[in-house]
């Protein structure tokens, strides 16, 4: 049935004017207005609790997910192709370093290693022990050796006295000490949460009709059980759980039936002997960020490596490229000469074995640039596997020719620190020592471990729970006589309910039980402990025996390091002046030779001097700026002096 409608009114009861129609679609347009504002309004809000809602789930969902890892990159990095000009790669030192730390594969492996030990950490945390790192570094390959080597590929290098072969990637050099037992137990410190809930149904025959009233007893039984678990620093472990079984018996015996039994319960193990105190249940958490330091330490090692190997090899290129100028040179001259006797000889003016010797000398300085020229090759493909990841697997790469543009620079004097002052800047900033002294900590801190395992297990045990029963009277046969027995059956009404009995009961402590208790375990021989100990006490000792051996070797280092400076650079200023004299000396011996006063023989004899002064004193700038690289390198201070950031270097992403 449909009512009429009261008229509208305002609110001093007065009634409303009838609104026309103009009036009805200004008040719709307002309000669309209004309900567009309003929807505006709440979009934004909507947006935000979406983004929370989902932000609450990846929390939920993160520690179940692998954690994210940088994808590997097997191309190189931008900064190699931009520098390719027609055939060529003009390439400064600061490129070839530059290069190096974005594509170099030794460098590449060794970013892995900080996230391995972010992962041990991790594992720590948690209360696990840790996995240990793979701390070894790369030496890049020893190239050619410079201008006056004469080494084939796969040969050695003599000048260098080195046995690496010339082409090979280098000697790969371990850095880590040995591995530590696992010592005394560490207790779990992530929490965790275990449920279990079941149901099943057993049929269990009997041996007398007494029990039960039958051959066979029918029983269900559904469990919901869960619980919390967690230790702490001081070894304590904590164990919280809630337990509730129901339980249906298809007997006419029970006073109870169906029944639920509960309980709340909270355990408490408290060790007093192994395992007791923070610092040795949280060692592998310190030993994890030591590791974490050493990593960083380990990556510094691989850059220094790396530094030092492509500005060797990049002087090396220089040098050797020095030196084909110089064949170059000698054979213009070579080839002048030649041009010049046979001239006299076919005017009569010289005899016709000056000409032969002077094309003999043509053939041995283009046998010389020859060899120069196939050294520089050498060298620049050494170079070129160095700096790319695809080395000359690409062909681009393969055809390109490597042109060094900084010369080498020897300044006037030498600006080194006193011996002690560059002992004292090596022990504080070179990384493999820096590492060392992490691993003997490393060490010490096993070894608590290790003596904790000694000890005998002593655990206070504390225990309280609660417990529930609610059940329902038993209906098989109804309550009352038992048939046949006599028995009278009767319940507490205190018991009976359902679920929310038995909570109400172990809130109420209706049933508690509490208990403190020791647990003492002996190990009667304890060898495997005994052991442990022995070769953990044996390492420690051999970490800082270690240390002290590296100590010696720094010094040793520094010092041979710079002996080498002060000969290579006497060595220098006496091949600069030999230059300078054989100079002199053969342009006095092309006037006798203008002249007639001398012969050929002579002129080739001084020619040929002249060259291997060049060639000396190109090898002595090479020498001389290699002993400066080690220099740098034996001190500390290589990556500082090439202003390389080790936490720049590490971040080199990939381009795509």
């Amino acid at each position: 049935m449909n009512f009429p409608r009261p008229p509208a009114r305002r609110f001093d009861g007065s009634p409303l004017a009838p609104m026309n129609r103009e009036n009805r679609i200004r008040k719709k347009k307002w309000s669309i207005l209004l309900l567009t504002l309003w929807m505006a309004g709440l979009a934004p809000a909507q947006q935000t609790q979406n983004e929370d809602r989902k932000g609450f789930w990846n929390r939920i969902r993160e520690p179940y997910r692998p954690l994210a890892m940088p994808l590997n990159r097997l191309e190189d990095t931008p900064r190699l192709k931009s520098l390719i000009r027609g055939d060529r790669i003009p390439l400064t030192l600061e490129d070839a370093i530059s290069l190096a730390i974005e594509n170099n594969l030794d460098v590449g492996v060794q970013r892995y290693v900080p996230i391995i030990a972010a992962a041990d950490s991790l594992r720590a945390r948690s209360g696990a022990t840790i996995r240990g790192l793979p701390l070894t570094y790369r030496e890049g390959p020893p190239g050619v050796g410079g201008p006056t080597s004469t080494s084939l590929p796969g040969g050695t290098d003599n000048s260098n006295s080195q046995s690496d072969t010339n082409l090979s990637l280098g000697q790969l050099t371990s850095i880590g000490a040995g591995a530590f037992s696992a010592g005394s137990r560490i207790p779990n410190f992530d929490l965790t949460w275990t449920n279990q809930v079941g149901w099943n149904h057993r049929t269990t025959p009997q041996t007398t009709l007494s029990t039960y009233g039958s051959v066979s007893l029918v029983a269900e039984n559904a469990t919901a059980n869960t619980g919390f678990q967690k230790g702490f620093g001081y070894g304590t472990q904590v164990s919280l759980a809630f337990n509730n079984s129901r339980q249906n018996l298809f007997t006419g015996k029970p006073d109870y039936n169906p029944y639920t039994f509960s309980s709340l319960g909270l355990t408490v193990t408290q060790p007093l002997l192994q395992g007791f105190g923070t610092a040795v249940n949280r060692r592998f958490i310190t030993i994890a960020r030591n590791n974490e330091k050493i990593a960083d330490l380990a990556f510094q090692q691989q850059l220094v490596a790396t530094v030092a190997s492509v500005v060797r090899l990049y002087y090396d290129l220089v040098s050797l490229n020095r030196d084909v100028e110089v064949k170059q040179q000698a054979l213009k001259r070579s080839e002048a000469l030649l041009e010049n006797n046979r001239i006299q000889v076919e005017v009569g003016t010289l005899a016709p074995i000056e000409a032969v010797r002077a094309q003999a000398e043509v053939a041995r300085s283009q046998q010389a640039l020859t060899n120069s020229e196939g050294l520089m090759a050498q060298q620049e493909l050494i170079l070129k596997n160095f700096i790319s990841r695809k080395g000359t697997e690409d062909p681009e790469i393969q055809r390109m020719r490597l042109v060094p543009l900084d010369p080498i620079r020897i300044p006037p004097q030498d600006d080194v620190p006193p011996l002690e002052k560059l002992l004292e800047q090596a022990l504080q900033n070179r990384p493999d020592f820096l590492q060392s002294q992490m691993q003997l900590e490393n060490a010490r801190l096993a070894l608590k471990g290790s003596r904790h395992a000694l000890l005998p297990q002593l655990d206070l045990v504390g225990t309280v729970q609660n417990n529930a029963l609610a059940a329902e009277a038993n209906a098989i046969p109804p309550p009352g006589t038992l048939p046949g027995t006599g028995y009278v059956r009767s319940v507490d009404p205190a018991l009976l309910g359902g679920y929310g009995t038995a909570l109400s009961q172990i809130l109420r402590r209706h049933y508690p039980d509490y208990g403190i208790y020791f647990q003492l375990n002996i190990p009667l021989n304890n060898r495997q402990a005994r052991a442990d100990m022995m070769r953990d006490q044996a390492q420690t000792s051999q970490a800082e025996m270690r240390l002290e051996q590296l100590k010696h070797q720094v010094r040793t280092e520094v010092e041979a390091a710079l002996i080498a400076l002060k000969r290579t650079r006497a060595s220098f200023e006496a091949a600069r002046q030999a230059r300078l004299l054989q100079e002199d000396a053969l342009q006095a011996e092309q006037e006798k030779y203008a002249v007639g006063a001398t012969t050929s023989f002579f002129l080739i004899q001084y020619q040929r001097d002249l060259v291997q002064a060049r060639s000396d004193e190109v090898l002595a700038e090479s020498q001389y700026a290699k002993a400066r690289n080690a220099l740098d390198r034996a001190v500390g201070q290589i990556l500082t002096r090439h202003n390389i950031q080790p936490a720049t270097a590490y971040q080199v992403q990939s381009p795509r």
